[in-house]
């Protein structure tokens, strides 16, 4: 049989790489000096697209060094977790996790208060790496950290400060807002009654209110247990069932039944699906408010992986969202119906939400200035493909535009990578700190299927015209997400 687009994008590569004077067509701008660094799922056994799950595998970084106008280096890394760890004939290291959630750290990577984070969710801690994409260890920001953490945490541009709301089934109907302050402490947790135990991937935060996503892709004890002998699987998804989403779970049985898991598992999963049963809501929770402070807004079934940014508009609250129709309803590959970029509107007033569409077009991994989170955006840029074949699947194509839409004129612009060429997220990086919100590069990575090797590509946000390409030695994978870490002052 042969692979899809989306199973040859996604295929690991097997070996760590170290290359030294890449080679750029173009220019790197002079100002840029930092690393850009995208992490992705990387299983170290192989991908089998029968048994595996595209979200699921080891983590890898792929990072490149910019600095003068050159590209100084490219590296890929496994995040060393203990398993890939012990794979690797390595000591584990150093760090306490989170109720045994020792699972593949694949969905976002950052740079915050001197350290780079590698990110993922569901009740699994961040690991520290180094500027050199070295694993250091599993960290809990100095102690501070009690639990888990998210993958989409949001810096409030005044403050430094990281805001997060954080999900785990064995915390019961609860999710965990937090502040991670800009020294890298957390000095805030508030937690929050949802209605049961739904994958909260992202949220979206205003200069006053925290934007919450209850949607109906919830915690599947059938899906957790899949794998173990029947002896096993049968009570404990009966147990699952009657806790997860209603009442905290203790850590050692969480430890115990992640580690019973790992054992018996007999393929690469995400233990959670679409429930039909479930309502889909949005909520508002005041950023000083207290966990009674939220209020709650119904919408129609959907959901929302990843938002593009948020403001308010006098006492109404805009939030632009890619929204799926459905999502995990069945399959290793997400994904049912097109993602399209949508402008919601919450008006306390009214009690009601609004949907319109932006653009009809499916797309996904949307992003803004950084400089402008929780206030008012006129751009947003984003990555996607022509309507065609494998539109009705959200992976099941290569993505090869970037999108940049104008959201005050009502406009997008393309920026075509070209026959073969799949690009994955792109990031915004300003020419200076006050530089205009569109004055800058696009960068992120594309690969070209004729060579089988990636470029990272800078693209000019304002034309969407290619400044440069940095040449890589190899291919990088299709992958999540990234961010340019300016190299320290």
């Amino acid at each position: 049989m042969t692979p899809s687009a989306t199973e040859r994008g996604y295929a690991p590569v097997r070996t760590e790489h170290t290359a030294v004077d890449l080679a750029v067509t173009g220019t790197v701008p002079e100002h840029l000096d930092g690393r850009y660094v995208r992490i992705g799922p990387n299983p170290m056994g192989g991908f089998d697209p029968e048994a595996d799950h595209l979200f699921a595998g080891d983590g890898m970084v792929h990072g490149v060094r910019l600095r003068g106008g050159r590209a100084e280096w490219y590296r890929n890394r496994w995040v060393r977790t203990a398993d890939v760890s012990r794979a690797l004939g390595e000591r584990p290291r150093p760090g306490r996790v989170h109720a045994g959630m020792d699972f593949a750290v694949n969905t976002n990577v950052l740079g915050h208060a001197g350290r780079t984070l590698a990110l993922v969710e569901g009740g699994t801690r961040p690991y520290e790496l180094t500027d050199e994409l070295e694993t250091v260890g599993a960290c809990d920001f100095d102690g501070t950290l009690p639990g888990g953490y998210t993958a989409h945490p949001h810096r409030d541009p005044d403050t430094g400060e990281l805001h997060a709301v954080s999900y785990f089934f064995g915390w019961g109907n609860r999710v965990q807002y937090s502040v991670l302050t800009a020294a890298g402490r957390i000095r805030r947790i508030v937690d929050v009654e949802v209605g049961g135990s739904p994958m909260m991937h992202d949220f979206a935060l205003t200069d006053r209110h925290v934007i919450l996503f209850d949607l109906p892709v919830t915690f599947d004890p059938r899906l957790a247990t899949r794998g173990m002998p029947r002896w096993l699987a049968r009570p404990g998804r009966s147990l699952l069932s009657r806790v997860v989403g209603r009442t905290p779970i203790p850590e050692p049985v969480i430890a115990r039944a992640a580690w019973l898991g790992s054992r018996y598992s007999s393929g690469l999963g995400v233990p959670y699906a679409w429930n039909p049963d479930y309502p889909a809501r949005v909520g508002v929770l005041p950023r000083d408010g207290g966990s009674g402070g939220v209020r709650w807004f119904g919408i129609a079934p959907c959901y929302v992986f990843h938002q593009l940014n948020a403001y308010e508009d006098g006492d109404v609250i805009v939030v632009d969202v890619v929204r799926h129709p459905k999502m995990f309803a069945g399959g290793t590959v997400p994904g049912e119906g097109v993602p399209v970029l949508e402008r919601w509107r919450v008006d306390p007033a009214s009690g009601r939400v609004t949907q319109d569409v932006v653009d009809d077009r499916p797309q996904e991994f949307p992003r803004a200035d950084e400089r402008l989170v929780g206030r008012r955006h006129r751009y947003g840029y984003s990555v996607g493909a022509d309507t065609g074949a494998g539109r009705e699947r959200l992976l099941d194509f290569d993505p090869d535009v970037l999108f940049k839409h104008d959201l005050a004129a009502g406009t997008t612009a393309v920026h075509r990578f070209g026959p073969g060429r799949a690009a994955g997220e792109f990031v915004f990086v300003p020419a200076s700190d006050d530089a205009d919100e569109d004055e800058g590069v696009l960068m992120g990575y594309v690969h070209d299927a004729a060579t089988g090797r990636s470029d990272l590509a800078l693209v000019d946000a304002q034309t969407l015209e290619t400044v440069g390409l940095v040449h890589l030695p190899v291919r990088v994978p299709s992958g999540f997400h990234g961010n340019w870490i300016p190299a320290a002052p």
